[in-house]
């Protein structure tokens, strides 16, 4: 019999695939995007990065699960294999047993990186303060579930929680875990999707649980008052800065100030931090400190070392003697993470959508979810107390008549025809007659019977109970409350994070400890910088070029000196002596365009260094215009390293010179004329790309150099001097009343 032809266009076809393949397809990127990179997007989004409203994600939820499953929230049972419980997640979680491993981890009490662990453990899991101390191999260390967890599966078998299938639909997993308090918001979250992030900071538990109640009975309730801010697991102080709470509270976004926690021994001389900002690490701060002492920012440090033990976090700094150790401690905050931000983004699944929410919203959104969990159990167990009831009232029944009962069973020849006949003879249904008919000889008798009928009358009252719970949204917020009173009463906690304020800070005098020394500063022709002190200079003077190179600027100032390198493009990128390390001639010194980032194809035109932004920049344009701009224009209050439009680009610039009072300057022009006016008759402009003053009228040649006129020169150049010809300006001319100086 000839077989049936296949519709290629119902089933793949590999020979139609092997045969195309290889070949180009046209098709908008757009389309390609959509088909293969959305999906991996949203994927990452709802089902990995995110945190959803019971606190956890998808990866915590599953090992929690397991564990649940497996009995070890039974305070009797012993701890775990880690190895065990990794190996039984992955029943649930398709991935790696290391990427499982090292998720549980960060669950743990031993981690010390949740303000309430949810994992009790007993072995090296590393700390959360440290990226150098890692947890021992899954083999070697011990988990069982922690106490509190009995507040994340309460229920969880009363319907309270939707579950589904497993990724090879052979066991089913909880959608959500039925907790009985804020857990979102109770211990901190990271997570980062595609195009967005989540981070949840960690609230005091007590302090969450009071303020969740006081908003279920009044919605408009004053968070703040309740709510004094994030508590983390290790500690350290935060600024109380209310205004920005209340933002974070109201927004989901903002920032909260850390700074660590130490003390002075006097007797050793030597300051020790035991706790640090949640952001940063014992590592960090050391090789921070570490490289702000060899760059000779600090100088009052001899020695730092890491003490930490089983005592718990501390970091050692040796000092120097007659060093201040509080005003040590302000320079650190300044330079090093011992003061350090976190950052919050509230962002959380709600029904599968990512939402960026405030504190108010958030809690909002829990007691809906846990309105519905206390709604489900409280069906579920009216359910159950109803079928009790009817299986009860078929009993009661029977105890009418015992003996016909028995009657009835002994004179039924197929036992299948039992509960039927049951049925017929009492006027009970199926389920009462199969209930009746499993009941063992030995208690068919009257006290048995009417001790369990006793159950009757309470089943009654607790249905009653049920019903009008589930008929009154009231009662239901009781529950919940009288749920969180008991949370905070037997997990609440004493803060961990203390508080510093916005005075303490207005009350510290912040000075400026960059050391302060004279410096020469070379700049080469090319853009190479130099910052070398005098004894180093006349210990050597000869200075390393490249070859064609030469030393174009030659700037006598102090370490302290904030540094304006101008470009040929219009712009101005600042920064300070301090930054560059001292060097010697000998060496070639830091290229300026690529230290700064400078645009492509950008270069060096002139630097200027000042101290007090006193005196005049004054640019000469390839068009005979000149413009005097005060330097204080380039004074920012923040460190701003950049800035656009430093001067006009309307005309190439020819040079760009620093005057810190009006002198004589001497122009040549391409067709070798030259012409020394003094800079007081350019009146000054306070735009920095203005234009300037027609200085010299040019109609073929163009302005080739400018340059202050030296005191021994000035006699010789004096037949060159303009002479000032008032004229009145155009009106597209924005420069106002200007005096031309003509040859």
């Amino acid at each position: 019999m000839a077989r049936k032809k296949q519709n290629k266009t119902e089933t793949f076809s590999h020979d139609a695939y092997i045969e195309n393949s290889g070949s180009v397809v046209d098709e908008k990127i757009t389309d390609t995007l959509r088909k293969n990179y959305m999906p991996y997007a949203m994927s990452v989004i709802i089902s990995r990065a995110l945190p959803e409203i019971d606190g956890f994600k998808p990866s915590h939820r599953k090992i929690l699960y397991i564990m649940y499953k497996h009995g070890l929230l039974n305070p009797d049972r012993e701890r775990s294999k880690s190895a065990n419980v990794v190996g039984e997640t992955m029943k649930l979680n398709p991935h790696g047993d290391q990427s499982i491993y090292e998720t549980m981890v960060r669950l743990t009490r031993g981690n010390e990186s949740l303000l309430h662990p949810y994992i009790d453990s007993k072995g090296n899991f590393g700390k959360q303060y440290s990226s150098g101390m890692k947890a021992a191999a899954s083999r070697y260390t011990e988990v069982k579930l922690e106490k509190i967890c009995n507040e994340l599966f309460r229920d969880i078998d009363s319907n309270t929680v939707d579950f589904v299938p497993n990724y090879d639909n052979t066991m089913k997993e909880p959608v959500l875990l039925p907790v009985t308090f804020p857990s979102v918001l109770v211990n901190s979250n990271t997570g980062i999707a595609v195009s967005m992030a989540s981070n949840v900071c960690p609230f005091n538990l007590a302090e969450i649980c009071e303020t969740t109640i006081a908003l279920m009975k009044n919605p408009n309730h004053d968070i703040i008052s309740t709510l004094k801010g994030a508590d983390f697991p290790n500690g350290a102080f935060m600024l109380y800065d209310e205004d920005e709470l209340k933002k974070i509270y109201e927004t989901g976004r903002g920032s909260i100030k850390l700074r660590c926690k130490y003390s002075y021994d006097k007797s050793s001389n030597c300051i020790e931090i035991t706790e640090i900002p949640y952001t940063t690490t014992v590592e960090a701060i050391i090789n921070k400190v570490v490289d702000l002492v060899k760059s000779g920012k600090l100088r009052e440090i001899s020695y730092i070392r890491d003490e930490t033990g089983i005592n718990g976090l501390k970091i050692a700094i040796d000092l120097k003697r007659g060093t201040d150790p509080d005003k040590l401690m302000q320079k650190l905050y300044r330079l090093t993470p011992l003061q350090d931000s976190y950052p919050c983004n509230f962002n959380i699944l709600i029904d599968g959508s990512p939402k960026v929410m405030g504190v108010r919203e958030i809690l909002q959104e829990w007691v809906k979810f846990r309105e519905n969990c206390v709604q489900r159990r409280t069906e579920y167990e009216l359910a159950k107390k109803k079928d009790r009831l009817h299986l009860l009232e078929g009993l009661a029944k029977i105890l009418l008549d015992i003996d016909k009962a028995i009657a009835i069973i002994r004179e039924t020849e197929n036992e299948d025809d039992v509960v039927p006949n049951l049925m017929i003879g009492f006027g009970i249904d199926e389920i009462q007659a199969d209930y009746v008919a499993e009941i063992k000889l030995r208690n068919i008798n009257r006290q048995y019977i009417e001790k369990r009928l006793k159950d009757v009358e309470q089943l009654k009252k607790d249905i009653a109970e049920l019903e009008d719970i589930l008929k009154d949204l009231s009662k239901i917020h009781k529950i919940i409350i009288k749920e969180l009173k008991e949370v905070s009463k037997n997990y609440g906690m004493p803060r961990k994070t203390m508080f510093y304020y916005q005075s303490d800070v207005d009350d510290e005098t912040v000075e400026d400890d960059t050391p302060d020394y004279s410096v020469f500063i070379f700049v080469s022709d090319s853009g190479y910088f130099k910052k070398i002190t005098p004894q180093s200079l006349r210990m050597s003077s000869e200075q390393k070029l490249k070859d064609g190179d030469f030393i174009s600027q030659t700037i006598e100032s102090s370490n302290t000196a904030e540094l304006i390198f101008f470009s040929d493009k219009a712009q101005a990128y600042k920064s300070k002596a301090s930054t560059f390390e001292d060097t010697k001639a000998s060496v070639m010194g830091d290229y300026i365009p690529a230290k700064l980032c400078f645009d492509e194809g950008e270069s060096l035109k002139t630097l200027v260094a000042t101290t007090d932004y006193s005196g005049f920049m004054m640019f000469f344009f390839e068009n005979g215009k000149v413009a005097k701009v005060p330097l204080s224009a380039y004074e920012t209050k923040t460190n701003r390293k950049k800035l656009i439009n430093a001067y006009s680009d309307k005309s190439p610039l020819v040079s760009a010179i620093f005057i810190r009072e009006d002198c004589d300057i001497l122009l040549r022009t391409s067709d070798s004329k030259a012409l020394v006016f003094n800079t007081a008759e350019i009146l000054e402009k306070s735009t920095k790309n203005t234009q300037g003053v027609q200085v010299v009228t040019l109609k073929k040649n163009t302005l080739a150099s400018a340059e202050i006129v030296s005191p021994e020169n000035a006699v010789n150049l004096e037949k060159y001097r303009a002479k000032s010809v008032p004229c009145t300006p155009k009106k597209s001319d924005e420069l106002g009343e200007v005096n031309q100086l003509t040859l």
